[in-house]
């Protein structure tokens, strides 16, 4: 038993750093051997329905769910990953449903509700997300998780700075280091300020987690680049912030922790297509965001992934802008089409967001 216990764990061990390093198919294979040996784990079984829904495996997900849910080995998170799932395949009434399996329940209520407000703001909601962020978060403090709560407001303060509501990200995620700094907090807060244009505490809040983590792979080669990238953008040094996200190649693809969403927010390759934009490269902006948006089950409901379409429309709507010809009408075309699905994606979108109101302006121009 002790043997098989020992070997369950390193199985789980090693699918781990696969997860890290997005070698997905290899994760499966160590996590299948890591529930073998240990089928009474729900750590197992969480971790491997997540990385079927990462490789589109969406029938064994369901299936392994149903398996857990039979052992009592069902966990929160477990929850969150078959939200996901439902999500993908749009199917509103199954995320209702573990939305609703979570109410009143210590540890999972506050989840379930803020992965639900990520899905708001896909669709650029952002009243609705904010309504259910708030939930989240005060489910978590009535609870004494503050760790959690602080988790889900820096959620709220990434999407803002995103959308473009630079004072309403730094707010929250002001409000969320207040409720807890430490590793995961500060990891988002350091992104979520660089986004929001506050160049001199993200600088800090980045600088501070080099020396609080120098071996941390995740901290130095993913979130890391991502936040230095973003500042360098801010700054207008598009060229630096791609020299920056080298490092973050091989890890590009993870689903990295810490991350509030039920999937990996993919923020390598998103900052580093808007670094392509910035330099007017549309060849390159669309090829990093058309990445994103083959990988749907990787990013699931974040905002990057919708954004994403607009990634797409405005690095053609760049190629548009070219000599005219036969491959600037090709584009033009092509970035219309873009936007029009970004929008038709957007149709309930809150209005006055900035970044709805740029996308409007821009399509506007290509008439």
């Amino acid at each position: 038993m002790g043997a098989s216990v020992s070997s369950g764990l390193r199985s789980l061990r090693q699918g781990l750093i696969e997860i890290i390093t997005g070698d997905y198919d290899q994760a499966i294979k160590d996590t299948q051997e890591a529930l073998r040996l240990r089928p009474d784990s729900s750590a197992n079984y969480g971790n491997l329905v997540s990385l079927y829904v990462f490789v589109n495996r969406f029938d064994q997900a369901k299936s392994l769910n149903k398996e857990a849910v039979a052992r009592k080995s069902e966990t929160a998170s477990l929850h969150a990953s078959m939200y996901g799932l439902a999500f993908l395949e749009g199917d509103q009434a199954e995320m209702d449903r573990q939305v609703a399996w979570a109410a009143g329940k210590a540890g999972a209520e506050d989840l379930l509700l803020s992965v639900a407000s990520d899905t708001e703001a896909y669709y650029g909601r952002n009243g609705k997300a904010l309504g259910l962020s708030r939930r989240a978060i005060d489910s978590a403090k009535r609870n004494e998780q503050k760790e959690s709560a602080a988790l889900w407001q820096m959620e709220a303060a990434l999407r803002e700075a995103e959308l473009g509501n630079g004072t309403e990200a730094r707010q929250q995620a002001t409000a969320a280091l207040a409720l807890a700094s430490n590793h995961d907090s500060q990891i988002l807060g350091a992104l979520a300020l660089a986004g929001a244009g506050d160049f001199a505490q993200a600088t800090k809040m980045a600088d501070d987690l080099a020396k609080q983590y120098p071996e941390a792979t995740l901290v130095n080669s993913y979130w890391l680049p991502s936040i230095r990238a973003t500042i360098e953008l801010s700054r207008n040094n598009a060229e630096k912030a791609i020299d920056i996200l080298q490092t973050a190649v091989p890890y590009e693809l993870s689903g990295a922790p810490p991350t509030a969403t039920v999937g990996g927010p993919l923020y390598p390759i998103y900052v580093r297509g808007q670094a392509y934009l910035k330099m007017r490269r549309g060849k390159e902006a669309a090829a990093e965001f058309q990445k994103i948006l083959d990988h749907r089950t990787i990013v699931i409901n974040f905002i990057t992934g919708a954004l994403a379409h607009l990634g797409v429309a405005r690095a053609y709507a760049l190629e548009a802008a070219s000599p005219p010809g036969a491959e600037a009408d090709a584009a033009r075309s092509k970035a219309r089409a873009a936007y029009s699905d970004f929008f038709t994606l957007w149709k309930d979108a809150d209005p006055n967001l900035p970044i709805l109101k740029e996308a409007k302006a821009e399509f506007a121009k290509l008439q």
